[in-house]
């Protein structure tokens, strides 16, 4: 399965497959946040509350990182265009199932399905489009890829937004149907089955560790406010199987010389400290839309339009700076880029922490597009610095590894932010309502019937919700501010062609 040694197809047929792999990877990663921008409708529509509807994006992040490591060696054992149809046929499942959900459950389900299938077609795109050119174009393509992922997830919430605002919120889903059935008709028409001629070795136990952990981890974050936390007897069993699964898989890595984990990555330092780097970026990501989205649409009273309109700044500086940094000549050292970047993240969340409830749409536009800018600019950077240094041979092991980190930091991210939101919330709304009495502040002369408390705890809850996401941003803003330091001890990344 080594891509250098396959056959480049003929230009029409090679062009045909790079934009259908291109499209899927678009398709994948825009379909992560296009519930973004439409939750209150969703959650009126489902009956939903408030804590589960952080799992719309958290079920499919944890879902597509428990197949992400393992995709490569399905399409070796299986062939790479049947295991592709294949997750194309259950990420168009996925898709119709939520259409049709009238429940939480229902629509988390399909989320579910769509995360799986996602987590296949992410990495195997890539592998399709890189088959497609000459092994010297392969490398400066891979920024394509990235640029295109980074455009979904820009303008998935946008898509969205408008959609529901003009019609409803299931319609968002039918836009990536037809797309999906382009993309099989053109790989069941173009692409060679590739297999393995023997199967490929696979670290079954070291994977199965992993994934313990981590469903475990990610159920306990979702489901302890539910339950309780640790009054809860399934929390505590989330937690053992958390426990063990890494225990498992930490005694797995340090004393077997074959797993999906290569020990010898560890031994560099800027591959090192720019995925923790990578990864604090991911964590703040998606964290940013999962609370600023709702909080312009649900307390704010925006239209799904406009909300989803008001990621596009954070899109286009992401985007724009991604692709202005790569193309930067090879003088420049991209170690001063990430820390620009860094810092502007940073800043970012501390204009962030100015909000206000009597504010307009242009604090947020301006602070979206600092942080796209920043963030778009510290991954073109980051990803110079942490593989200049890598062996060659080493470098898609490492890249599988430093994907996979951040879309579980991403899914970890969302669940903390909203974990500490309703903690934050309920925290507020106690300590607001405390001091309004019938003699006290804008409690006085306000009359005891009912309508009228119900509007002022109404305000109240309001009120609260928005103090407590302000509180998350201060989080996301803590986050970067501890990986900063990292930058200084970067080496300076090794020139390549």
């Amino acid at each position: 399965m080594n891509a250098n040694t396959q056959a480049i197809p003929s230009t029409g047929v090679a062009g045909s497959l790079r934009f259908a792999a291109l499209l899927a990877t678009w398709m994948q990663s825009a379909n992560l946040p296009l519930p973004n921008a439409v939750l209150r409708l969703i959650q009126g529509s489902l009956s939903m509350t408030d804590d589960q509807a952080g799992w719309i994006f958290t079920a499919y992040l944890a879902a597509s990182a428990i197949t992400l490591p393992i995709a490569q060696w399905l399409a070796g054992r299986f062939g790479l265009k049947r295991v592709y149809q294949t997750a194309l046929a259950f990420f168009m499942l996925g898709l119709l199932l939520a259409t049709v959900s009238t429940t939480p459950l229902e629509f988390i389900g399909a989320r579910i399905v769509q995360g799986l299938a996602a987590g296949v077609l992410g990495p195997l795109s890539m592998g399709i489009a890189l088959e497609t050119l000459a092994p010297e174009k392969r490398m400066k393509f891979g920024a394509t890829l990235t640029a295109v992922v980074l455009l979904g997830i820009a303008t998935g919430p946008a898509i969205g937004g408008w959609i529901a605002e003009h019609f409803d919120w299931r319609p968002i889903f039918y836009i990536s149907l037809p797309l999906s059935a382009y993309i099989f008709m053109v790989i069941a028409l173009l692409l060679a089955e590739k297999k393995a001629d023997k199967a490929p070795a696979y670290d079954f136990f070291g994977f199965a560790s992993f994934t313990l952990a981590l469903i475990s981890l990610q159920m306990l974050l979702d489901r302890g406010e539910r339950m309780d936390w640790f009054d809860s007897p399934e929390i505590w069993i989330e937690a053992i199987a958390c426990a063990l699964g890494s225990y498992w898989f930490f005694v797995h890595v340090l004393t077997k010389k074959v797993h999906f984990f290569n020990k010898s990555l560890l031994r560099d330092r800027n591959y090192v400290l720019s995925t923790l780097i990578f990864f604090a970026i991911g964590f703040v990501l998606l964290s940013t839309m999962a609370l600023t989205s709702p909080m312009l649409d649900e307390i704010l009273g925006y239209p799904p339009d406009t909300t989803g309109a008001l990621t596009l700044p954070r899109g286009a500086g992401m985007v724009g700076a991604f692709l202005l940094t790569v193309r930067l000549p090879e003088r420049f050292d991209r170690r001063l880029f990430v820390a620009i970047g860094v810092a502007l993240v940073t800043y970012a969340n501390w204009l962030m922490l100015g909000y206000s409830p009597l504010m307009d749409w242009p604090p947020v536009a301006i602070a979206g597009a600092l942080q796209g800018f920043g963030i778009g600019m510290s991954m073109a950077a980051l990803a110079k610095v942490a593989f200049s240094t890598l062996p060659a041979a080493m470098r898609p092991e490492a890249t599988g590894l430093y994907n996979l980190l951040r879309a579980y930091a991403s899914t970890l991210g969302v669940a903390i932010v909203q974990i500490y939101f309703f903690n934050n919330t309920q925290a507020m709304h106690q300590a607001l309502g405390a001091n309004i009495t019938p003699y006290h502040g804008v409690g006085h002369g306000v009359s005891l019937a009912l309508p009228s408390l119900e509007g002022l705890n109404h305000l109240i809850t309001h009120q609260a919700a928005f103090i407590a996401v302000i509180d998350q941003f201060k989080i996301l803003m803590v986050a970067m501010l501890v990986v900063s330091p990292l930058v200084v001890f970067l080496r300076k990344p090794v020139p390549t062609n």
